[in-house]
Protein backbone atom coordinates (compact mmCIF):
# COMPACT_ATOMS: atom_id res chain seq x y z
CA UNK A 1 0.00 0.00 0.00
CA UNK A 2 2.46 2.32 1.04
CA UNK A 3 4.21 1.90 -2.52
CA UNK A 4 0.94 2.55 -4.44
CA UNK A 5 1.17 6.00 -2.50
CA UNK A 6 4.56 6.76 -3.49
CA UNK A 7 4.00 5.68 -7.10
CA UNK A 8 0.80 8.41 -7.16
CA UNK A 9 3.18 11.19 -4.91
CA UNK A 10 6.19 10.26 -7.56
CA UNK A 11 4.15 10.79 -11.10
CA UNK A 12 3.24 13.95 -9.76
CA UNK A 13 6.64 15.11 -8.70
CA UNK A 14 8.28 13.73 -12.24
CA UNK A 15 7.04 16.17 -13.77
CA UNK A 16 9.42 18.75 -11.91
CA UNK A 17 12.01 16.41 -12.48
CA UNK A 18 15.37 17.79 -14.47
CA UNK A 19 15.03 15.28 -17.13
CA UNK A 20 11.47 16.80 -17.42
CA UNK A 21 11.79 20.30 -16.99
CA UNK A 22 13.36 21.47 -20.85
CA UNK A 23 10.64 19.25 -21.98
CA UNK A 24 7.72 21.16 -20.61
CA UNK A 25 7.65 23.75 -23.13
CA UNK A 26 6.86 20.79 -25.94
CA UNK A 27 3.19 19.92 -23.54
CA UNK A 28 2.64 23.71 -23.55
CA UNK A 29 3.52 24.10 -26.60
CA UNK A 30 1.44 21.19 -28.56
CA UNK A 31 -1.49 22.65 -26.33
CA UNK A 32 -1.38 26.29 -27.43
CA UNK A 33 -0.56 24.75 -31.21
CA UNK A 34 -3.57 22.42 -31.30
CA UNK A 35 -7.22 23.55 -32.71
CA UNK A 36 -9.18 21.56 -30.20
CA UNK A 37 -9.94 22.07 -26.91
CA UNK A 38 -9.42 18.42 -26.21
CA UNK A 39 -5.81 19.07 -27.17
CA UNK A 40 -4.84 18.55 -23.81
CA UNK A 41 -6.00 15.45 -22.91
CA UNK A 42 -5.20 13.87 -26.28
CA UNK A 43 -1.25 14.80 -25.80
CA UNK A 44 -1.56 13.84 -21.71
CA UNK A 45 -3.89 10.64 -22.75
CA UNK A 46 -1.42 9.43 -25.69
CA UNK A 47 1.86 9.78 -23.12
CA UNK A 48 0.46 8.09 -20.85
CA UNK A 49 -0.84 5.32 -22.83
CA UNK A 50 2.98 5.67 -24.41
CA UNK A 51 3.96 4.84 -21.01
CA UNK A 52 2.64 1.95 -20.20
CA UNK A 53 2.99 0.45 -23.63
CA UNK A 54 6.85 1.28 -23.46
CA UNK A 55 7.40 0.07 -20.28
CA UNK A 56 5.42 -3.90 -20.99
CA UNK A 57 7.65 -3.56 -24.26
CA UNK A 58 10.70 -3.57 -22.20
CA UNK A 59 9.43 -6.05 -20.02
CA UNK A 60 8.33 -8.05 -22.80
CA UNK A 61 11.15 -9.85 -24.29
CA UNK A 62 14.80 -9.81 -23.44
CA UNK A 63 15.38 -8.43 -27.40
CA UNK A 64 13.63 -5.50 -27.02
CA UNK A 65 15.48 -5.18 -23.14
CA UNK A 66 18.64 -5.03 -25.06
CA UNK A 67 17.52 -2.48 -27.68
CA UNK A 68 20.09 0.38 -27.41
CA UNK A 69 18.62 3.30 -26.02
CA UNK A 70 19.85 5.56 -28.79
CA UNK A 71 16.96 4.26 -30.77
CA UNK A 72 14.41 5.25 -28.64
CA UNK A 73 16.29 8.70 -28.17
CA UNK A 74 16.37 9.28 -32.39
CA UNK A 75 12.51 8.22 -32.39
CA UNK A 76 11.01 10.58 -29.73
CA UNK A 77 13.48 13.46 -30.90
CA UNK A 78 12.92 12.72 -34.36
CA UNK A 79 9.27 13.02 -33.91
CA UNK A 80 9.29 15.85 -32.36
CA UNK A 81 11.58 18.02 -34.94
CA UNK A 82 8.79 16.80 -37.75
CA UNK A 83 6.41 18.14 -36.28
CA UNK A 84 7.93 21.23 -35.28
CA UNK A 85 8.61 21.46 -39.12
CA UNK A 86 4.81 21.12 -39.80
CA UNK A 87 4.41 23.75 -37.62
CA UNK A 88 7.11 26.42 -39.32
CA UNK A 89 5.80 24.95 -42.91
CA UNK A 90 2.32 23.43 -42.27
CA UNK A 91 2.22 22.39 -46.28
CA UNK A 92 4.52 20.23 -45.76
CA UNK A 93 2.21 17.70 -43.97
CA UNK A 94 -0.89 17.66 -46.69
CA UNK A 95 2.09 17.02 -49.48
CA UNK A 96 2.85 13.57 -47.65
CA UNK A 97 1.56 11.00 -49.68
CA UNK A 98 -1.58 9.35 -48.34
CA UNK A 99 -1.95 12.11 -45.40
CA UNK A 100 -4.27 14.77 -47.38
CA UNK A 101 -6.56 11.68 -48.02
CA UNK A 102 -6.89 10.57 -45.27
CA UNK A 103 -7.40 13.59 -43.47
CA UNK A 104 -9.95 15.10 -45.78
CA UNK A 105 -11.59 12.47 -47.70
CA UNK A 106 -13.41 13.06 -50.53
CA UNK A 107 -15.84 15.35 -49.94
CA UNK A 108 -14.74 16.51 -46.75
CA UNK A 109 -13.60 20.35 -46.21
CA UNK A 110 -10.24 21.76 -45.93
CA UNK A 111 -10.62 23.12 -42.05
CA UNK A 112 -12.05 19.27 -41.09
CA UNK A 113 -8.58 18.43 -42.34
CA UNK A 114 -6.86 20.62 -40.75
CA UNK A 115 -8.30 19.04 -37.61
CA UNK A 116 -7.69 15.83 -38.25
CA UNK A 117 -4.39 16.68 -38.62
CA UNK A 118 -3.82 18.50 -35.44
CA UNK A 119 -5.45 15.28 -34.09
CA UNK A 120 -2.96 12.75 -35.38
CA UNK A 121 -0.26 15.21 -34.50
CA UNK A 122 -1.17 15.26 -30.78
CA UNK A 123 -1.26 11.62 -31.02
CA UNK A 124 1.91 11.11 -31.78
CA UNK A 125 3.71 14.13 -30.30
CA UNK A 126 2.22 12.23 -27.07
CA UNK A 127 3.60 9.17 -27.96
CA UNK A 128 7.19 10.48 -28.62
CA UNK A 129 7.21 11.73 -25.57
CA UNK A 130 6.28 8.79 -23.29
CA UNK A 131 10.06 7.33 -23.37
CA UNK A 132 11.57 10.23 -22.32
CA UNK A 133 9.14 10.76 -19.38
CA UNK A 134 9.56 7.11 -18.66
CA UNK A 135 13.05 7.43 -17.53
CA UNK A 136 12.81 10.10 -14.89
CA UNK A 137 11.89 8.64 -12.03
CA UNK A 138 13.76 6.38 -9.19
CA UNK A 139 10.04 5.35 -8.53
CA UNK A 140 9.23 4.24 -12.11
CA UNK A 141 12.67 2.37 -12.18
CA UNK A 142 11.75 -0.01 -8.89
CA UNK A 143 8.08 -0.86 -10.46
CA UNK A 144 9.95 -1.37 -14.09
CA UNK A 145 12.95 -3.86 -12.49
CA UNK A 146 11.54 -4.87 -9.06
CA UNK A 147 8.18 -5.30 -9.11
CA UNK A 148 6.73 -5.88 -12.20
CA UNK A 149 9.28 -8.91 -13.23
CA UNK A 150 8.23 -10.29 -9.87
CA UNK A 151 4.33 -9.66 -10.16
CA UNK A 152 2.45 -8.42 -13.62
CA UNK A 153 -0.56 -7.31 -11.48
CA UNK A 154 1.00 -5.62 -8.41
CA UNK A 155 3.71 -3.63 -10.99
CA UNK A 156 0.61 -2.81 -13.26
CA UNK A 157 -1.07 -1.23 -10.63
CA UNK A 158 1.27 0.18 -9.48
CA UNK A 159 2.76 1.34 -13.30
CA UNK A 160 -1.16 2.70 -13.69
CA UNK A 161 -0.32 4.41 -10.36
CA UNK A 162 2.18 6.08 -11.03
CA UNK A 163 1.02 6.87 -14.60
CA UNK A 164 -2.09 8.62 -13.17
CA UNK A 165 0.11 10.74 -11.00
CA UNK A 166 1.91 11.80 -14.21
CA UNK A 167 -1.06 12.01 -16.15
CA UNK A 168 -3.12 14.55 -13.68
CA UNK A 169 -0.22 17.24 -13.14
CA UNK A 170 0.62 17.37 -17.11
CA UNK A 171 -2.94 18.13 -17.80
CA UNK A 172 -3.16 20.87 -14.98
CA UNK A 173 0.12 22.44 -16.90
CA UNK A 174 -1.77 22.12 -20.30
CA UNK A 175 -5.05 23.67 -19.79
CA UNK A 176 -3.37 26.62 -17.49
CA UNK A 177 -1.17 26.54 -20.74
CA UNK A 178 -4.29 26.58 -23.32
CA UNK A 179 -6.50 29.08 -20.94
CA UNK A 180 -3.45 31.49 -21.11
CA UNK A 181 -3.25 30.82 -24.74
CA UNK A 182 -6.88 31.77 -25.54
CA UNK A 183 -6.12 35.12 -24.07
CA UNK A 184 -3.88 35.83 -26.51
CA UNK A 185 -5.09 36.93 -29.98
CA UNK A 186 -1.51 35.89 -31.72
CA UNK A 187 -2.75 32.68 -31.40
CA UNK A 188 -5.08 32.23 -33.30
CA UNK A 189 -3.22 32.63 -36.58
CA UNK A 190 -2.27 29.03 -37.62
CA UNK A 191 0.66 30.65 -39.93
CA UNK A 192 1.66 33.37 -37.64
CA UNK A 193 5.32 33.59 -35.89
CA UNK A 194 4.14 32.75 -32.47
CA UNK A 195 3.03 29.23 -34.13
CA UNK A 196 5.88 29.28 -35.95
CA UNK A 197 7.80 30.00 -32.55
CA UNK A 198 6.41 26.71 -31.10
CA UNK A 199 7.65 25.34 -34.19
CA UNK A 200 11.34 26.30 -33.63
CA UNK A 201 11.51 25.35 -29.77
CA UNK A 202 9.78 21.59 -30.92
CA UNK A 203 12.72 21.45 -33.36
CA UNK A 204 15.09 22.67 -30.66
CA UNK A 205 13.87 20.12 -28.03
CA UNK A 206 13.67 17.30 -31.04
CA UNK A 207 17.65 17.61 -31.40
CA UNK A 208 18.75 18.25 -28.00
CA UNK A 209 16.62 14.63 -27.25
CA UNK A 210 17.82 12.79 -30.41
CA UNK A 211 21.63 14.34 -29.90
CA UNK A 212 21.71 13.78 -25.95
CA UNK A 213 22.01 17.07 -24.66
CA UNK A 214 18.81 17.14 -23.04
CA UNK A 215 20.31 14.39 -20.27
CA UNK A 216 24.06 17.17 -20.50
CA UNK A 217 21.16 19.66 -19.79
CA UNK A 218 19.61 17.73 -16.93
CA UNK A 219 22.85 16.95 -15.52
CA UNK A 220 23.65 20.54 -15.27
CA UNK A 221 20.37 21.03 -13.29
CA UNK A 222 21.52 19.00 -10.97
CA UNK A 223 25.10 20.11 -10.49
CA UNK A 224 23.43 23.19 -10.09
CA UNK A 225 21.67 22.23 -6.74
CA UNK A 226 18.30 22.75 -7.66
CA UNK A 227 15.13 21.45 -8.95
CA UNK A 228 16.49 18.11 -7.94
CA UNK A 229 12.99 16.56 -7.05
CA UNK A 230 13.90 12.82 -7.23
CA UNK A 231 16.12 13.15 -3.63
CA UNK A 232 12.01 13.00 -2.15
CA UNK A 233 11.80 10.03 -3.69
CA UNK A 234 15.00 8.67 -2.94
CA UNK A 235 13.46 9.19 0.53
CA UNK A 236 10.18 7.66 0.26
CA UNK A 237 11.31 4.80 -1.87
CA UNK A 238 13.89 4.56 1.30
CA UNK A 239 10.65 4.38 3.45
CA UNK A 240 9.34 1.53 2.02
CA UNK A 241 12.48 -0.50 1.66
CA UNK A 242 12.85 -0.28 5.20
CA UNK A 243 9.95 -1.48 6.09
CA UNK A 244 9.84 -4.73 7.96
CA UNK A 245 9.18 -7.37 5.61
CA UNK A 246 8.77 -10.98 6.82
CA UNK A 247 11.33 -12.98 5.56
CA UNK A 248 10.44 -16.78 4.24
CA UNK A 249 11.68 -18.67 7.17
CA UNK A 250 8.95 -16.41 9.41
CA UNK A 251 6.29 -17.43 7.15
CA UNK A 252 7.38 -20.85 7.27
CA UNK A 253 5.88 -23.10 10.22
CA UNK A 254 7.72 -26.42 10.76
CA UNK A 255 5.34 -28.26 8.77
CA UNK A 256 5.05 -25.95 6.10
CA UNK A 257 5.91 -27.92 2.69
CA UNK A 258 8.17 -27.37 0.04
CA UNK A 259 8.13 -24.62 -2.69
CA UNK A 260 7.41 -25.58 -5.64
CA UNK A 261 9.26 -24.18 -8.98
CA UNK A 262 7.29 -21.74 -10.26
CA UNK A 263 7.27 -20.26 -13.71
CA UNK A 264 10.58 -21.74 -14.82
CA UNK A 265 11.82 -20.19 -18.13
CA UNK A 266 13.97 -23.27 -19.20
CA UNK A 267 16.35 -25.77 -17.04
CA UNK A 268 19.75 -25.44 -18.65
CA UNK A 269 21.19 -29.00 -17.95
CA UNK A 270 18.29 -31.26 -17.34
CA UNK A 271 14.77 -31.63 -19.77
CA UNK A 272 12.80 -30.77 -16.60
CA UNK A 273 12.50 -31.07 -12.42
CA UNK A 274 10.23 -30.82 -9.78
CA UNK A 275 10.00 -30.55 -6.02
CA UNK A 276 7.37 -32.38 -6.01
CA UNK A 277 9.37 -35.64 -7.68
CA UNK A 278 11.97 -35.60 -4.97
CA UNK A 279 10.01 -34.92 -2.08
CA UNK A 280 10.37 -37.97 0.19
CA UNK A 281 13.63 -39.20 -1.94
CA UNK A 282 16.34 -36.86 -1.57
CA UNK A 283 17.05 -33.69 0.53
CA UNK A 284 17.30 -30.62 -1.68
CA UNK A 285 19.56 -27.60 -1.31
CA UNK A 286 18.14 -25.03 -3.29
CA UNK A 287 20.44 -22.63 -4.59
CA UNK A 288 19.30 -19.13 -5.56
CA UNK A 289 21.94 -17.35 -7.93
CA UNK A 290 22.68 -15.83 -11.04
CA UNK A 291 25.92 -16.44 -12.75
CA UNK A 292 27.63 -12.77 -13.20
CA UNK A 293 27.44 -12.16 -9.06
CA UNK A 294 30.68 -12.57 -8.16
CA UNK A 295 29.30 -13.41 -4.36
CA UNK A 296 27.60 -16.42 -6.49
CA UNK A 297 30.86 -17.39 -7.81
CA UNK A 298 32.70 -17.75 -4.77
CA UNK A 299 29.89 -19.85 -3.11
CA UNK A 300 30.27 -22.49 -6.75
CA UNK A 301 33.11 -24.43 -5.47
CA UNK A 302 31.63 -25.86 -2.24
CA UNK A 303 28.23 -25.92 -4.15
CA UNK A 304 30.52 -28.58 -6.93
CA UNK A 305 32.36 -29.89 -4.07
CA UNK A 306 29.00 -30.88 -2.13
CA UNK A 307 27.71 -32.35 -4.70
CA UNK A 308 30.02 -34.44 -5.78
CA UNK A 309 30.41 -35.75 -2.23
CA UNK A 310 26.51 -35.99 -1.08
CA UNK A 311 25.15 -36.75 -4.16
CA UNK A 312 25.04 -40.64 -3.69
CA UNK A 313 23.98 -40.50 -0.02
CA UNK A 314 20.85 -38.83 -1.61
CA UNK A 315 21.52 -35.11 -1.82
CA UNK A 316 20.17 -33.39 -5.20
CA UNK A 317 21.06 -29.54 -5.45
CA UNK A 318 18.68 -27.47 -7.63
CA UNK A 319 20.09 -24.29 -8.80
CA UNK A 320 17.26 -21.40 -9.49
CA UNK A 321 18.89 -19.05 -11.65
CA UNK A 322 17.25 -15.84 -11.08
CA UNK A 323 18.85 -12.94 -13.08
CA UNK A 324 20.18 -9.66 -12.52
CA UNK A 325 20.81 -8.18 -15.58
CA UNK A 326 19.29 -9.00 -18.98
CA UNK A 327 21.95 -10.74 -20.73
CA UNK A 328 21.66 -13.42 -17.98
CA UNK A 329 18.21 -14.46 -19.40
CA UNK A 330 19.88 -16.03 -22.42
CA UNK A 331 19.71 -19.49 -21.57
CA UNK A 332 23.17 -20.08 -23.96
CA UNK A 333 25.03 -17.82 -21.72
CA UNK A 334 23.75 -19.48 -19.22
CA UNK A 335 24.81 -23.13 -20.08
CA UNK A 336 28.44 -21.51 -20.66
CA UNK A 337 28.64 -20.27 -17.61
CA UNK A 338 27.74 -23.27 -15.85
CA UNK A 339 29.96 -25.79 -17.62
CA UNK A 340 32.99 -22.94 -16.99
CA UNK A 341 32.37 -23.47 -13.79
CA UNK A 342 31.91 -27.06 -13.48
CA UNK A 343 27.79 -26.93 -12.16
CA UNK A 344 26.78 -30.43 -13.58
CA UNK A 345 23.63 -30.48 -11.28
CA UNK A 346 20.04 -28.87 -12.41
CA UNK A 347 19.81 -25.41 -13.12
CA UNK A 348 16.36 -23.52 -13.54
CA UNK A 349 15.49 -20.15 -15.43
CA UNK A 350 13.97 -18.36 -14.02
CA UNK A 351 13.98 -15.44 -15.83
CA UNK A 352 10.38 -14.44 -14.45
CA UNK A 353 11.39 -14.42 -10.80
CA UNK A 354 8.39 -16.53 -10.68
CA UNK A 355 10.55 -18.84 -7.76
CA UNK A 356 12.23 -16.35 -6.35
CA UNK A 357 9.03 -14.17 -5.41
CA UNK A 358 7.54 -17.88 -4.35
CA UNK A 359 10.50 -17.90 -1.28
CA UNK A 360 10.14 -13.70 -0.80
CA UNK A 361 13.94 -13.92 -1.36
CA UNK A 362 15.63 -10.64 -1.82
CA UNK A 363 19.52 -12.24 -2.12
CA UNK A 364 22.01 -13.11 -4.15
CA UNK A 365 23.27 -16.21 -3.00
CA UNK A 366 20.66 -17.59 -1.38
CA UNK A 367 20.08 -21.02 -0.16
CA UNK A 368 17.73 -23.36 1.29
CA UNK A 369 18.01 -26.78 2.51
CA UNK A 370 14.74 -29.28 2.32
CA UNK A 371 14.17 -32.29 4.09
CA UNK A 372 13.42 -35.49 3.44
CA UNK A 373 9.61 -35.27 4.31
CA UNK A 374 9.22 -31.53 2.01
CA UNK A 375 9.88 -28.89 5.16
CA UNK A 376 12.26 -26.12 4.81
CA UNK A 377 14.37 -26.26 7.78
CA UNK A 378 17.07 -23.98 6.94
CA UNK A 379 18.09 -20.98 4.78
CA UNK A 380 21.60 -18.83 4.78
CA UNK A 381 21.91 -15.93 2.73
CA UNK A 382 24.57 -14.42 1.01
CA UNK A 383 28.74 -16.01 1.62
CA UNK A 384 29.76 -17.65 4.61
CA UNK A 385 28.89 -20.45 7.06
CA UNK A 386 29.92 -23.01 4.70
CA UNK A 387 31.19 -25.83 7.69
CA UNK A 388 27.06 -24.97 9.25
CA UNK A 389 25.57 -25.19 6.25
CA UNK A 390 27.57 -28.86 5.22
CA UNK A 391 26.93 -30.09 8.69
CA UNK A 392 23.30 -29.50 7.88
CA UNK A 393 23.22 -31.33 4.63
CA UNK A 394 24.63 -34.40 6.79
CA UNK A 395 22.27 -34.53 9.58
CA UNK A 396 19.59 -34.30 7.12
CA UNK A 397 20.88 -36.81 5.12
CA UNK A 398 21.27 -39.20 8.20
CA UNK A 399 17.58 -38.64 8.86
CA UNK A 400 17.14 -39.66 5.16
CA UNK A 401 19.07 -42.81 5.59
CA UNK A 402 17.20 -43.63 8.91
CA UNK A 403 13.40 -42.63 7.06
CA UNK A 404 14.79 -44.81 3.91
CA UNK A 405 16.32 -47.38 5.95
CA UNK A 406 19.95 -46.52 5.17
CA UNK A 407 23.20 -47.02 6.93
CA UNK A 408 24.55 -43.71 7.49
CA UNK A 409 28.43 -44.42 8.02
CA UNK A 410 28.99 -44.14 4.74
CA UNK A 411 28.71 -40.12 4.77
CA UNK A 412 32.12 -40.25 6.65
CA UNK A 413 34.04 -37.40 8.77
CA UNK A 414 35.31 -35.05 7.05
CA UNK A 415 33.88 -32.09 5.23
CA UNK A 416 34.11 -31.09 2.06
CA UNK A 417 34.28 -27.60 2.79
CA UNK A 418 36.99 -27.67 4.63
CA UNK A 419 39.27 -28.60 1.98
CA UNK A 420 38.26 -25.40 -0.08
CA UNK A 421 40.40 -21.86 0.84
CA UNK A 422 37.49 -19.46 1.60
CA UNK A 423 38.61 -16.50 0.35
CA UNK A 424 38.72 -13.40 2.81
CA UNK A 425 36.87 -10.12 1.52
CA UNK A 426 39.01 -7.06 1.85
CA UNK A 427 37.07 -4.98 0.06
CA UNK A 428 36.20 -1.49 1.32
CA UNK A 429 34.25 -0.24 -1.83
CA UNK A 430 30.69 -1.34 -2.44
CA UNK A 431 28.95 -2.90 -5.85
CA UNK A 432 28.35 -0.68 -7.40
CA UNK A 433 26.32 -0.07 -10.93
CA UNK A 434 26.85 2.00 -14.21
CA UNK A 435 23.39 1.89 -15.36
CA UNK A 436 20.33 4.36 -14.16
CA UNK A 437 18.33 2.56 -12.44
CA UNK A 438 20.42 1.42 -9.70
CA UNK A 439 23.37 4.24 -9.56
CA UNK A 440 22.86 6.61 -7.17
CA UNK A 441 27.03 7.77 -6.96
CA UNK A 442 27.18 8.56 -10.92
CA UNK A 443 28.91 11.83 -12.29
CA UNK A 444 29.23 12.08 -16.40
CA UNK A 445 31.56 14.89 -16.57
CA UNK A 446 35.05 15.84 -17.67
CA UNK A 447 37.79 14.57 -16.11
CA UNK A 448 37.68 15.66 -12.50
CA UNK A 449 40.50 17.86 -10.57
CA UNK A 450 39.50 15.30 -7.62
CA UNK A 451 38.30 11.81 -7.51
CA UNK A 452 35.59 11.57 -4.58
CA UNK A 453 36.36 7.78 -3.32
CA UNK A 454 33.39 5.12 -4.28
CA UNK A 455 32.25 7.59 -6.78
CA UNK A 456 31.18 6.38 -11.03
CA UNK A 457 33.01 8.94 -13.11
CA UNK A 458 32.08 8.51 -16.96
CA UNK A 459 34.04 10.46 -19.15
CA UNK A 460 33.10 11.51 -22.62
CA UNK A 461 30.33 10.01 -24.61
CA UNK A 462 28.66 7.48 -22.93
CA UNK A 463 24.78 5.54 -23.41
CA UNK A 464 23.20 5.13 -20.40
CA UNK A 465 20.39 2.76 -20.28
CA UNK A 466 18.34 1.50 -17.08
CA UNK A 467 20.80 -1.52 -16.88
CA UNK A 468 24.36 -0.18 -18.35
CA UNK A 469 26.60 2.33 -19.94
CA UNK A 470 27.72 2.05 -23.52
CA UNK A 471 30.92 3.49 -24.42
CA UNK A 472 30.24 5.88 -27.14
CA UNK A 473 33.27 7.79 -28.23
CA UNK A 474 36.28 9.32 -26.41
CA UNK A 475 35.10 7.41 -23.25
CA UNK A 476 36.41 6.11 -20.20
CA UNK A 477 35.81 5.15 -16.47
CA UNK A 478 37.34 6.55 -13.29
CA UNK A 479 36.81 4.82 -9.66
CA UNK A 480 38.63 5.59 -6.38
CA UNK A 481 38.56 2.21 -4.80
CA UNK A 482 39.88 -0.07 -1.12
CA UNK A 483 39.85 -3.27 -2.03
CA UNK A 484 42.62 -5.88 -2.97
CA UNK A 485 40.59 -7.52 -6.54
CA UNK A 486 38.22 -5.67 -8.57
CA UNK A 487 35.89 -7.23 -11.27
CA UNK A 488 33.23 -6.23 -13.72
CA UNK A 489 30.53 -6.80 -15.35
CA UNK A 490 30.56 -6.32 -19.06
CA UNK A 491 29.75 -7.27 -23.05
CA UNK A 492 30.46 -6.29 -26.55
CA UNK A 493 28.70 -7.15 -29.47
CA UNK A 494 32.95 -7.60 -30.88
CA UNK A 495 36.02 -8.43 -29.45
CA UNK A 496 36.67 -5.10 -27.87
CA UNK A 497 40.26 -4.05 -25.99
CA UNK A 498 39.95 -2.04 -22.78
CA UNK A 499 43.04 -0.48 -21.39
CA UNK A 500 43.25 -1.07 -17.11
CA UNK A 501 44.99 1.28 -15.16
CA UNK A 502 45.63 1.59 -12.00
CA UNK A 503 47.11 4.94 -10.56
CA UNK A 504 47.92 5.92 -13.80
CA UNK A 505 49.98 2.91 -14.47
CA UNK A 506 48.86 0.20 -17.21
CA UNK A 507 47.86 -2.84 -15.71
CA UNK A 508 46.64 -5.33 -18.37
CA UNK A 509 44.66 -5.13 -21.71
CA UNK A 510 41.36 -7.45 -21.30
CA UNK A 511 38.87 -8.44 -24.15
CA UNK A 512 35.38 -8.07 -23.85
CA UNK A 513 33.16 -9.71 -25.34
CA UNK A 514 31.14 -12.53 -23.64
CA UNK A 515 28.49 -11.57 -21.13
CA UNK A 516 29.73 -11.96 -17.84
CA UNK A 517 32.36 -11.38 -14.58
CA UNK A 518 35.90 -10.05 -15.73
CA UNK A 519 38.94 -10.04 -13.48
CA UNK A 520 40.39 -6.13 -13.76
CA UNK A 521 42.68 -5.54 -10.55
CA UNK A 522 44.49 -8.81 -8.60
CA UNK A 523 46.81 -7.45 -6.12
CA UNK A 524 48.89 -8.89 -2.97
CA UNK A 525 47.20 -6.54 -0.78
CA UNK A 526 44.29 -4.46 -0.37
CA UNK A 527 44.42 -0.53 -0.14
CA UNK A 528 43.07 2.43 -1.89
CA UNK A 529 43.81 3.11 -5.69
CA UNK A 530 42.38 4.79 -8.53
CA UNK A 531 41.29 2.78 -11.21
CA UNK A 532 40.59 3.87 -14.79
CA UNK A 533 39.14 2.14 -17.75
CA UNK A 534 40.09 3.03 -21.80
CA UNK A 535 37.99 1.42 -23.90
CA UNK A 536 40.00 0.94 -27.17
CA UNK A 537 36.57 0.49 -29.22
CA UNK A 538 33.13 2.45 -29.24
CA UNK A 539 30.52 -0.23 -28.18
CA UNK A 540 31.44 -2.14 -24.74
CA UNK A 541 28.87 -2.25 -22.07
CA UNK A 542 29.61 -2.15 -18.60
CA UNK A 543 26.95 -3.67 -15.86
CA UNK A 544 28.14 -3.44 -12.38
CA UNK A 545 31.66 -2.98 -10.27
CA UNK A 546 32.37 -5.75 -7.76
CA UNK A 547 35.43 -5.98 -5.33
CA UNK A 548 36.99 -8.39 -3.25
Amino acid sequence: MTLLIVSLVAGVLTVLAPCILPLLPVVIGSTVSGRSKKTPYVVVGSLAVSIILFTYLLKASTTFIMVPPYVWTYLSGGILVFFGVTLIVPSIWEKIPGVATLATGSNKLVGEGYQKKSFIGDVLIGAALGPVFSTCSPTYFVILATVLPVSFVEGSVYLFTYTAGLSAALLLIALFGQRLAGKLSVVADSSGYFKKGIGVLFVILGLMIATGYEKKLETRILDSGYFDITKIEHLLLKKVQEEPKPSAKSQMPASQNYIEITEPAGFVNTNSITMKELIGKKVILVDFMTYSCINCQRTFPYMTAWYEKYKGQGLEIVGIHTPEFAFEKNIDNVRAAMQKFGITYPVVLDNDYGTWKAYDNNYWPRKYLIDIRGNIVYDHAGEGNYEETEMKIRELLDERATVMGEATSALGSDLAAERIASPQNFARSPETYFGALRNKVRANSVRPSFIIPNQLYLIGDWNISEEYAQAVRDASVLYRYNAKNVYIVAEADTDTLVDVLQDGKLLRTITIKQSTLYTLVEDAQAGEYLLELKPKQPGVRFYAFTFG
